[in-house]
């Protein structure tokens, strides 16, 4: 071999060498930067809610979040949050490798804790799934959840089992397999925001059901996908060629992009909106109107509505995106009548927004009124000519 074909090869394999340590770290940045505002959101929604004893403010995100009576399952999904908050940063400290070179001894405690905790959180989601708890979909969303919660526990028992052992390249290989499935849930809400993105709507799944086939593939690849991925790496790491690193890296950042749009979406049309929600002073109309709705009945619900908007009190947040939170809660539990009379309210007040139009037309639509829904999705189309979901709504229900 001539001096020019090996100077070529050896700069071909540092470039690959490069590449792939370039991708890991981008997907690295990007994945903290997400995860960390999840985390956030987690702990002021949810911690905030039940700190002020509205733990009824779980259910505008949760079908079944908070159940009246079910101390024992109520306190299983607290556990479960809390426990998505802690794998959420002590998992992320694991994975800096300054932490782990400098702080040896902080390294080792954080990583048992990161342990403990990851296997809990799988023995607690098993329990809310074979429980019913807080899900969604049909059989195969659910045995996807309990597979979940296996690899969970698999991964947490491996990874302690290795480092006991002292074979820390085994240890890293679980360590870093724990951390991709014990964010199962958090991989899953991305792909369905970037699927939501992408297609302008939800296309092969059912809104409200949460069933379809989008949704089935969606319920496996969140942690499926991540760990294929992952195995890769590792394999492109360790004795992939010059090429392979090359393509891996290529592919990885690739992913990582979609991802980066993912937590995009989620965060500036779920997680952020929530957290500012979590530090406003007002008191929730959603959950003003809610109580009402569930003691007295919504006409009564909407007396209260007018009553309080024309009194001007200012310390009741009347935002659109209020009411609509109540209407998909009522829509979740197939009270369609009601969620129709809540979202009316919405329009009544924001008569300008394609989005309430939009919303009204698919709670018409889950009610069986064809008319009146298309009716609406035609006005929010007419508000929002961009607005495709309202396209593939009409086209659905066959709108000339």
């Amino acid at each position: 071999m001539n001096a020019a074909v090996m100077t070529r090869g050896l700069a071909q394999k540092s470039f690959g060498d490069t590449a792939l340590k370039a991708a890991a770290r981008f997907w690295f940045a990007v994945a903290i930067v997400g995860q960390w505002i999840f985390a956030f959101y987690v702990a002021s929604f949810y911690g905030g809610s039940a700190l002020r004893g509205n733990f009824a403010a779980w259910n505008k995100t949760l079908g079944h979040g908070y159940v009246a009576g079910d101390t024992i399952g109520n306190s299983a999904l607290a556990g479960h949050l809390l426990f998505a908050v802690a794998v959420t940063f002590a998992g992320a400290l694991q994975l800096v490798p300054q932490i782990r070179a400098r702080f040896p001894a902080f390294h080792r405690w954080n990583g048992r804790i990161f342990v403990v905790i990851a296997f809990a959180q799988g023995i607690d989601g098993l329990y809310l799934a074979l429980s019913g708890r807080n899900l969604v979909g049909g059989v195969a969303e659910r045995i996807a959840v309990d597979i979940n919660a296996g690899l969970i526990m698999l991964c947490a028992a491996m990874a302690w089992r290795a480092a006991r052992a002292r074979d820390f390249a085994t240890h890293r290989r679980w360590a870093l397999r724990l951390f991709l499935v014990a964010n199962g849930v958090w991989f899953f809400r991305l792909g369905l925001m970037f699927w939501l993105l992408v297609n302008q709507g939800p296309v092969g799944f059912d809104p409200t059901a949460f069933t379809g086939p989008f949704i089935t593939f969606l319920a496996f690849a969140q942690y499926l996908l991540p760990l294929a991925v992952l195995e890769v790496y590792l394999r492109a790491q360790a004795r992939g060629s010059a090429p392979s690193r090359i393509a891996t890296a290529a592919g990885l950042s690739a992913l990582t992009i979609m991802m980066a749009i993912g937590i995009f979406s989620a965060s500036t049309g779920m997680w952020l909106p929530r957290i500012k929600a979590a530090y406003d002073g007002r008191t929730s109309i959603a959950e003003t109107l809610s109580a009402t709705v569930a003691s007295s009945g919504v006409d009564a619900a909407a007396t209260q509505y007018h009553e309080l908007k024309s009194a001007g009190r200012a310390n009741y947040n009347f935002d659109e995106d209020e009411l609509n939170a109540l209407g998909y809660q009522l829509l979740r539990t197939n009270k369609f009548k009601e969620a129709i009379r809540i979202l009316q309210l919405n329009v009544e007040a924001y008569p300008q927004s394609s989005n309430v139009y939009d919303s009204l037309g698919e709670a018409y639509m889950d009610d069986g009124d064809k008319a009146q829904s298309i009716a609406n999705y035609r006005k929010s189309l007419q508000l929002n000519p961009n607005n495709g979901n309202a396209v593939k709504m009409l086209k659905n229900l066959d709108a000339p």
